[in-house]
């Protein structure tokens, strides 16, 4: 139980820490609305990781019979696409780091919590990368014996905990967290801090049971 939950808590930060266009748009409506409307939106972001979470549980389950036979490579290709993941990450966030966009369109704030929490969860809800990362952690991560679904549920709930907790705060430091966190150099070093703890998941799957 404490493996899923540690587990579920760090690929909830893996895949919540790295400031980008979502978390962007979060500081920004947070700033130009109220802290229950931006922690309305939060909530929402975090909602579609934990769907993804769910889904990737839940699938890896039903898997884990059929994929027995090949279980040692498929922890070995999922770890490759973690670090696929983490590598990528901190490219893109070098190349924006040295070529900042400029002219970045911004989304019109919702009219209130209740628009805010949805607008957010479709938003996230569009971007495939949290379902692959999801996917690839939880099937690498599998064992040789059955994962129970009270294991299933800690995973889910640390990963939407740790998502949670992350975009709550991003939406409680307002304008003052955004400026320092969507300039370039804020981008920067939280891209690189997820990178690591997602190539160190990838390490970690490699060498024992998650």
């Amino acid at each position: 139980m404490t493996a899923a939950v540690v587990a579920g808590l760090l690929a909830g930060y893996g895949i919540a820490v790295p400031v980008g266009a979502v978390s962007a748009h979060l500081l920004s409506l947070t700033a130009r609305t109220s802290l229950r409307t931006g922690a309305c939106a939060a909530l929402g972001v975090a909602t579609a990781d934990g769907v993804y979470a769910l889904v990737a549980a839940v699938g890896g389950t039903a898997l884990a019979a059929v994929l027995q036979p090949v279980l040692v490579p498929l922890r070995l290709l999922s770890a490759l696409v973690l670090i696929a993941i983490a590598v990528a990450g901190a490219a893109a966030a070098l190349r924006r780091y040295r070529s900042p966009a400029t002219g970045a369109t911004t989304r019109a704030a919702p009219s209130g919590p209740a628009r805010a929490y949805l607008g957010l969860l479709g938003i996230t809800l569009l971007n495939p990368t949290t379902v692959v990362y999801f996917t690839a952690l939880v099937l690498g991560g599998r064992t040789t014996g059955a994962v129970r679904p009270l294991e299933q549920g800690a995973f889910v709930l640390a990963a939407f905990a740790a998502s949670a907790s992350w975009q709550l705060t991003l939406a409680g430091g307002g304008a003052l967290l955004g400026r320092a966190l969507t300039g370039p150099r804020g981008r920067l070093v939280t891209a690189l801090a997820s990178s690591v703890v997602i190539a160190a998941l990838a390490v970690r799957m490699t060498t024992g049971p998650v």
